[in-house]
């Protein structure tokens, strides 16, 4: 990573401290506070040390002073746990909100570009990425402050005292940034591409485990666990480098600053000695000057060194930045517009398209130019090989693809349409069941509305009741992670009965009936045909067999709808619809 993407990505982490100025305003007060403290206890230490080895004051006459200490010493340990909770207060605030970001932009992507990446690789960008910036706003910022103005608040106060040793911690002060920003710049990039690793990694491993049985069966197994294995070793060796780093870092911080204290203590014993006479401006150097140096000399060192030691969580962030920028970036452009039309569609529904062509987000055709007309209450079935179109067609009808052309809700542009308001009108059932919720009771009422009388009859026509008495809690049981705890004839059930609850002007049914049994794709099958009678209704399906029950017929091939017409005109009509129904006996694989 070069310097000018360094700076770019920093200058990008700091915008987005906005969502935690509060917190980080309040951890530097508190720390500028303690850094007060620092002085007082100090000056209160080297008075005490002076008056009583020097001075042989009695020490009745130090206890004002000595108490004074002890409370600098129990303030700084409070202002300290505060500021703490004050940083990470403020990290927790900034990650919420860069955590909203990409949940808001891939709301806004849709499922049809998530699918595009690895699960475990947006898992990486949502945890770890974000989870890694802890550190940098709630210690690193803060101290970033502090490391300036504590310094300068020792000096003001030591110069007046004494200015030699002033002008050593000057004169040194300025070594311990620069090869910390020396340093830093290897880490930044050595943290990069750790988290590139670490995304491969999370992807390749969420994905096998996913296809864990597939694997066994086609005897992958092994060569699988050989891959992550590599991979594992890849990252091991790319977060020793990152460690490798950090500890050179603090090792080149340590170095300077005990050098600078030594020079400060030489000083002074030499100046105890009466080989130096200067650097003060009248007497001899006392007691109280030497200690007063020595004690706040490690003071003066401390924030720039524990700014050193959050630097790697700088390196961190930057690291994390990279792949987090890169997606707000790229996918600002591939998001789908959003528009705020709501049009009535109370009175009636008609969907209209003209020379439609479904598009990627970077303009790659998938399907079209298409020219249809869907009625209100129309039922339509969609069929064609495998690569038709099918799909694309449906994830365009649910905004989550663009297209270009024409396509008209009543009269308005699907594109201009309010998403959230369109995807209230839909109710739609895919291939692979999605059951979110943590219970079946949850996931069929995801609204929140609870019509129990409606809950019956659509429990007893997804065919849900036949397996609930087997199931331990009844509704209110829990599926499980990705539910687990059902067959995918059970999830497939619930997600059709969720469907049939849900009041809506267009069902969109993406071949309900893939992977199921016998017995499953009767119920859902005889579910959603007694549905598609209450809304206009679309349905992708490969089998052939009950098309006869639907009111038209879209036959699509290489992207167009090469016919249209209901089951009794096609099948007797020469064309590619006889032909199919010819050569398949009844069923489109």
């Amino acid at each position: 990573m070069n310097k000018t993407r360094q700076q770019q990505l920093t200058r990008w982490l700091k915008s987005q401290s906005a969502h935690g100025h509060r917190w980080l305003r309040l951890s530097s007060l508190l720390g500028t506070l303690s850094a007060l403290l620092i002085l007082a206890q100090a000056w209160f230490l080297a008075s005490l040390l002076q008056a009583l080895i020097v001075d042989h004051l009695p020490r009745d006459t130090q206890r004002i002073d000595f108490i004074l200490l002890l409370a600098c010493f129990a303030a700084r340990a409070l202002l300290a746990w505060l500021r703490e909770k004050a940083g990470f207060k403020a990290g927790q605030a900034i990650r919420l909100a860069l955590r909203q970001s990409v949940l808001n932009r891939l709301t806004e992507l849709g499922p049809a570009w998530i699918q595009g990446k690895p699960a475990g690789s947006w898992a990486t960008l949502l945890l770890e990425q974000i989870e890694e910036m802890q550190d940098y706003y709630a210690r690193y910022l803060p101290q970033m402050m502090l490391a300036g103005v504590i310094p300068c608040m020792v000096l003001i106060l030591l110069f007046p005292v004494n200015w030699a040793a002033s002008l050593i911690l000057l004169a040194t002060a300025p070594l311990i940034p620069l090869f910390m920003a020396m340093v830093g710049m290897g880490a930044a990039d050595a943290n990069r591409r750790n988290f590139l690793a670490l995304g491969r990694l999370s992807g390749q491993f969420l994905d096998r485990l996913r296809g864990l049985e597939t694997l066994r069966l086609f005897n992958r197994a092994a060569a699988e666990t050989e891959t992550i294995r590599d991979a594992s070793e890849q990252f091991r060796q790319r977060t020793m480098e990152v460690l490798r780093m950090a500890f050179l870092s603090s090792a080149v911080l340590e170095f300077f600053a005990s050098i600078s204290i030594a020079l400060i203590a030489v000083y002074f014993g030499f100046s105890y000695l009466g080989v130096f006479d200067f650097g003060h401006y009248s007497g001899p150097v006392t007691l109280f000057a030497g200690f007063l140096v020595l004690i706040l000399a490690p003071e003066f060192y401390q924030p720039l060194r524990d700014l050193g030691a959050f630097y790697h969580a700088k390196a961190q962030a930057v690291g994390g930045a990279d792949a987090l920028q890169t997606f707000l970036e790229e996918s600002e452009d591939a998001a789908i517009k959003r528009g705020e039309l709501k049009p009535d569609l109370s009175a009636g529904f008609s969907l209209i398209a003209s020379n439609m062509s479904v598009t990627t987000t970077d303009g790659t055709v998938l399907a079209g130019p298409l020219s249809f007309e869907l009625r209100s209450g129309q039922r339509i079935a969609v069929v064609g090989q495998s690569g038709a179109g099918k799909t694309s067609l449906m994830n365009a009808l649910l905004g989550y693809l663009p297209y270009t052309g024409s396509l008209l809700v009543n009269g308005m542009e699907l594109r201009d349409i309010d998403p959230d308001y369109w995807q209230a009108q839909l109710a739609w059932v895919g291939q692979n069941p999605h059951l979110p919720a943590n219970t079946l009771r949850e996931n069929i009422l995801l609204n929140g509305h609870q019509d129990e009388t409606r809950l019956k009859q659509v429990l007893e026509l997804a065919g849900v009741n036949e397996f609930l008495p087997r199931l331990p809690y009844g509704l209110d049981s829990e599926t499980g992670d990705q539910a687990a705890r059902l067959s995918v004839g059970q999830a497939q059930r619930v997600a059709v009965a969720r469907a049939l609850m849900k009041p809506c002007q267009l069902m969109l049914l993406d071949e309900p009936d893939a992977s199921l049994d016998a017995q499953s794709e009767q119920h859902v099958n005889h579910a959603l045909l007694q549905a598609s009678h209450d809304q206009s209704t679309l349905l992708i399906t490969h089998q052939l067999d009950r098309l006869a029950q639907w009111d038209e017929i879209w036959l699509m091939r290489n992207g167009t709808i090469v016919q249209q017409g209901d089951w009794a005109t096609l099948a007797v009509t020469p064309g590619p619809f006889a032909e199919l129904l010819a050569q398949r006996g009844g069923s489109l694989e």
